[in-house]
């Protein structure tokens, strides 16, 4: 009996680290929307200065894809800079958005994984 050749350890660790990005982005969206409501995600990002109405294509971006939102979450980086390096930390910390946006920027320059459902025809570094 034949067997599929085994995929290397570098192709099943792109693989983990796509789910598991992907995971994180639509966990973070379906928190916006059953824990937090988006109405209260809304209310939050008024209170910190930004215009309300932003909640919504934040969390249609973070529901559809993690790449959407690699610029703003590059911002967010910057704007967390002063407030320390956890998350615990008074106003939040930078770690969690620099993480996201490295992720994202890396499986971007990836490309397709070899457990890809459909291949993309966008310009990937290769």
């Amino acid at each position: 009996m034949k067997t599929a050749p085994r995929q290397s350890a570098a192709a099943d660790g792109i693989t983990l680290l796509r789910i598991s990005l992907g995971i994180m982005w639509i966990a973070h969206a379906l928190l916006k929307l059953w824990v937090i409501t988006l109405a209260r995600t809304a209310t939050y990002f008024a209170s910190v200065g930004l215009p309300s109405v932003l909640a919504y294509p934040v969390f249609a971006a973070e529901l559809l894809g993690g790449l959407a939102l690699t610029p703003i979450m590059m911002a967010a980086a910057v704007v967390h800079a002063g407030n320390g390096w956890v998350h615990t930390s008074l106003n939040g910390g930078w770690e969690y958005p620099v993480f996201l946006s490295v992720a994202s920027v890396a499986l971007w320059l990836i490309g397709d994984g070899a457990l890809a459902a459909m291949r993309s025809t966008r310009f990937a570094l290769r």
